[in-house]
């Protein structure tokens, strides 16, 4: 038996670049204390995400991923598996991306397909999924609404992955909002979708969040991992924290997948492609 401790993170980040980099380092040097061997930290937690969703000028600092802000996460990760959402600048473009890192060194990168509301005003969108192996599995990378369509956590299992992680500043309602987060209906799909990919999927789910508010939005927290059951292991609910679980990531897949094994039941000549029901 080999148990991996993981961890998943709800914190709040912001365009000042150093201190988010002061947060990251706390949080990093706080889950080795706990001896976790994979840290989830949000989408955006090196320069913030976007102050509203309408578009608009303000957006977070774009980092090369060959750059020095990703070579100094490397270095900051050690012998620890640590993803983190970040802009990523390619030439005259932009993503919404997650790096994972581990030992001075990059192992994945993952660009926003799926880009809610007006998000594409201020980033370009990334055309694929694909899994790729770490020390604690092989891990697959998504970006906050990436996980509202499954197709998205399917690529990565029917590519290998054994660990999803995904990043999120998922915020809550922004009409009709009510005082506790606990109660929001975004709340309770961002918890839904968790559990319903892990299980659907029958992999292991690390989903952190931004906490906190930034501009106009209001963010969710509920930091979670989740077994390949659906059942959650550990959350943070809707408050800033750590979500820290330990999981004998090959066993967990094994007895999970014993009888229905999803994956191998497919019948995807029964799947035939569909036109869309809706246009834009």
């Amino acid at each position: 038996m080999s148990i991996v401790r993981m961890a998943a993170v709800a914190a709040p980040f912001d365009r000042d670049l150093e201190a988010d980099f002061a947060r990251v380092a706390d949080l990093i040097a706080r889950a080795r204390e706990d001896g976790v061997r994979l840290l989830a930290l949000p989408e955006a937690c090196l320069g913030g995400y976007l102050a509203h969703l309408d578009g608009g000028a303000d957006d977070p600092p774009a980092l090369s991923l060959g750059g020095p802000e990703i070579a100094r996460l490397a270095a900051m990760a050690g012998d620890m598996v640590v993803c983190a959402g970040y802009c990523e600048a390619d030439g005259d473009r932009r993503y919404n991306s997650v790096v994972c890192v581990h030992d001075g060194r990059v192992l994945g990168n993952h660009r926003k397909v799926h880009q809610p509301l007006r998000e594409n005003a201020s980033y370009d969108s990334g055309d694929s999924f694909a899994a790729f192996d770490t020390p604690v599995g092989r891990l697959g990378l998504l970006i906050c609404y990436d996980k509202a369509f499954p197709e998205s956590a399917r690529a990565l299992a029917l590519d290998g992955a054994e660990i999803i992680v995904v990043v999120s500043a998922w915020p809550g309602s922004r009409t009709n909002a009510p005082d506790d987060l606990a109660d929001d209906r975004w709340t309770r799909r961002f918890d839904l979708f968790d559990r319903a990919r892990a299980l659907e999927n029958q992999v292991i789910w690390l989903s952190a969040n931004q906490s906190g508010t930034f501009g106009s939005l209001r963010f969710v927290c509920s930091a979670k991992v989740v077994d390949p059951g659906g059942d959650v292991l550990a959350t943070t609910g809707t408050a800033p924290g750590m979500a820290v679980a330990g999981v004998d990531v090959t066993a967990a897949l094994a007895a999970a997948r014993r009888s229905m094994a999803h994956l191998r039941d497919r019948r995807p000549d029964a799947y035939r492609p569909l036109e869309p029901l809706l246009t834009p």
